[in-house]
């Protein structure tokens, strides 16, 4: 992936230009003639900031000009990404079915431990089925320019856009009600259909669309399914 200026999008050779260390020339964007990346200049809290109000240039700094595949240990970071979110998945689940009670009255201890298995395989195979949706919507909508690079650039903005499940780490400490993890739910499908938007430049009304045809088929899978099919056994 190339550097691209957040304001337009255009492709940009270097963003900036070192003097000497702290001396540094942010470059302008030949197409747009604005600076390419006002973001490098700017504390960490306020690209936070408007990466949850979902500016488009926020996100375009994050996937192009600060993460990408070519940077180093790229596939480590995402490794880590994917250990993290399924752990946090897999928390949520334990927390919305299985109440403390049902861990406590049980006398043996094979039955946790089938319970934990089971949330681990509803949380894989639930994030398996709602990547695939979205590759294949935006393989359908994208038929001329996806090739196999498309696809890890694409799984790369869902992993770092999904950053709104790190705000379950609170629900470890204090206590919230269940409706905070529908709230952190929908914001992760907002954020990943933002960055699908500035990965393939594709509408809004489409990358919602994918988003949320993968979310569902998630929720299908983990939360209705595979319930039911553990009943059945």
């Amino acid at each position: 992936m190339n550097l691209q200026c957040v304001n337009c999008g255009h492709d940009i050779g270097k963003l900036f230009v070192q003097y000497s260390p702290g001396n540094i020339r942010l470059m302008k964007c030949e197409n747009c003639n604005a600076v390419a990346d006002p973001y490098i200049e700017c504390e960490f809290m306020i690209l936070l900031i408007d990466l949850i109000l979902h500016k488009t240039k926020a996100y375009r700094h994050l996937l192009y000009n600060m993460f990408s595949l070519e940077v180093n240990n790229i596939k480590g970071m995402m490794w880590k990404f994917n250990l993290a979110y399924i752990f946090l998945d897999a928390y949520m689940i334990s927390v919305l079915r299985t109440s403390k009670d049902d861990w406590d009255s049980s006398g043996s201890l094979l039955l946790p431990v089938l319970t934990c298995l089971k949330v681990l395989i509803d949380v894989l195979l639930g994030n398996f089925i709602a990547v695939s949706v979205v590759l294949v919507g935006t393989k359908v909508l994208l038929t001329s320019t996806f090739n196999i690079m498309r696809y890890k650039e694409i799984l790369l903005a869902l992993l770092i856009s999904s950053y709104f499940k790190l705000f379950l780490i609170a629900t470890m400490v204090w206590e919230f009600p269940s409706s905070v993890f529908f709230i952190i739910d929908v914001f992760v499908l907002s954020s990943n259909a933002v960055a699908l938007r500035v990965m393939t430049r594709l509408r809004t009304s489409r990358c919602v669309a994918v988003c949320f045809a993968a979310h569902s088929a998630k929720f299908l899978v983990t939360d209705f399914l595979m319930p039911l099919f553990s009943i059945s056994f």
